[in-house]
């Protein structure tokens, strides 16, 4: 059986999504999909790619992923699963490009100066 694989990536958050023709079950770090994923956003935004595409239910989809929060990590699975649905099926692009599901999104924690309390954040200025 033909395997699809892609990564995904979303601020410090990586995810490593295999897929194969099956009947829907999702793992995420050999956890169910739903104990992994209890809030409801997340898995619509993991989905998200699966619905507009009418594959949901088609694949059977294996995911690794670490680093980052539960959002973080939810975009980065997304984005792996819209990859490897490209691979399965190239015509699938043109539903899930205007989307911007194939976009790598690239904002990142913005590092702290020296000198100041956090990135942007600066210590009280005292004149006297």
């Amino acid at each position: 059986m033909k395997e699809f694989q892609a990564t995904g990536r979303r601020k410090t958050a990586v995810a490593q999504v295999r897929m194969s023709l099956g009947n829907g079950k999702i793992n995420v770090n050999e956890k169910s999909f739903f104990e992994y994923f209890p809030v409801e956003y997340n898995r619509e935004i993991i989905l998200k790619p699966l619905k507009i595409t009418d594959t949901l239910g088609r694949f059977d989809i294996i995911i690794k992923t670490n680093g980052g929060g539960q959002m973080g990590q939810a975009g980065a699975i997304q984005l792996g699963i819209a990859r490897a649905l490209v691979e399965f099926q190239e015509d699938l692009r043109a539903k899930l490009k205007p989307e911007g599901l194939l976009r790598r999104d690239p904002r990142m924690v913005e590092r702290k100066k020296y000198g100041q309390k956090k990135a942007r954040k600066r210590f009280q200025f005292s004149k006297r």
